[in-house]
């Protein structure tokens, strides 16, 4: 099969790291009771316990759309609302799932640049309206990073927690790459998760280095109840559910679930350092993950993409790289001088 360069529009792009990959080929062997009866997803699960230092429910499902509406759902009745950033992933691109998972509950946007939600804006959307007519607020969710790379800090999150509490609304925590934000902020998952008030989990797989599969963490188990019900009713419920559960394994007890985020951060930073100081060029947002939103005239952007280079657009115009765990540094040099090629032809008087 022909090998294609490797790109950078998504980190969905990445292949299968080792660790997962021999944690699902161990797994393969001989046969396992089917529907998560089975010794990997108990490990799998007891893995996630002794990582975020508590004794929560865990649950695996095929994607970030399910783990983030499943988890919205069972936070919500029909006739509540959950406040989000306006560019978070429910809302733009999760094709209503929340709203259709939850029976109709409705999102409520607070506007945003950078992608984080802060108390003030909690607060205002939550008080907006307390009549019958309106949706009642129950749950608060942050993207972490958000969709635009950015990070919450363990004090940001505290914030929003607080203010959650102060409100009686549950906190949820898209966590699509959280481990790049453990890596960002050299803390544990405990601290950035239920230490800091967050009550729900999706921590994201598909990105870490797996080739499916999302787990969701319940801190307080009660919130919890019936879920199974819910991923069944949902296709959600995997019959051979070692193959979701197993790679988690692979992931947690060898570490690479972190060291496959630090190197992604790492591969950011690099192009950032590389092309950041070029004239007419800029990036739309502070590199702190594992993306880099470049600002470049149009004609330097479609001059990359007739070299080949693969990028979205779609979060403010600026093109979006994204970087895995299997990321080329030298892959990400021959990038860099592209764009500095491109760039220094681009400001040549004519």
């Amino acid at each position: 099969m022909t090998q294609h360069p490797q790109q950078f529009a998504s980190d969905n792009y990445a292949g299968i790291c080792p660790e997962a990959l021999a944690a699902m080929m161990e797994a393969n062997a001989g046969s396992a009771v089917a529907y998560g009866d089975d010794e990997w997803t108990l490990r799998a699960a007891n893995s996630f316990r002794s990582l975020f230092e508590a004794d929560g429910e865990v649950f695996f499902v095929f994607n970030g759309t399910a783990a983030n509406s499943l988890a919205l759902a069972s936070l919500c009745q029909s006739y509540h609302s959950v406040i989000c950033s306006s560019s978070a992933h429910v809302e733009t691109d999760e094709c209503g799932a929340p709203e259709f998972f939850s029976n109709g509950s409705k999102l409520l946007v607070a506007q945003s640049e950078d992608g984080k939600l802060t108390p003030q804006a909690i607060r205002a959307l939550a008080a907006s309206r307390s009549d019958i007519h309106f949706p009642k607020p129950r749950v608060v969710t942050i993207t972490q990073p958000t969709e635009t790379g950015q990070v919450y800090s363990i004090e940001e999150v505290k914030a929003i927690s607080a203010v959650c509490r102060e409100l009686g609304l549950k906190l949820h925590m898209d966590g699509a790459r959280f481990a790049h934000a453990c890596a960002t902020l050299g803390c544990t998952p405990a601290e950035i998760s239920w230490q800091a008030g967050v009550d729900v989990l999706c921590f994201g797989g598909t990105k870490n280095g797996m080739a499916v599969g999302e787990a969701i963490l319940y801190f307080d188990r009660a919130l919890a109840a019936d879920f199974d019900y819910r991923c069944k009713q949902a296709g959600q419920l995997a019959s051979k559910m070692r193959f979701l559960s197993a790679p988690w394994i692979g992931l947690i007890e060898s570490g690479a679930w972190l060291r496959n985020a630090e190197h992604g951060n790492a591969c950011a930073r690099r192009l950032a350092d590389l092309v950041g100081e070029l004239p007419g060029l800029s990036f739309k947002f502070p590199v702190q993950a594992n993306s880099v939103f470049l600002e470049a005239p149009v004609e330097v952007l479609e001059a990359l993409r007739e070299r080949g280079w693969r990028f979205y657009t779609f979060i403010g115009g600026s093109a979006r790289f994204m970087f895995a765990w299997d990321t080329d540094l030298a892959r990400v040099e021959e990038l860099a001088r592209d764009i500095r090629e491109i760039a220094a032809a681009s400001t040549v008087p004519a």
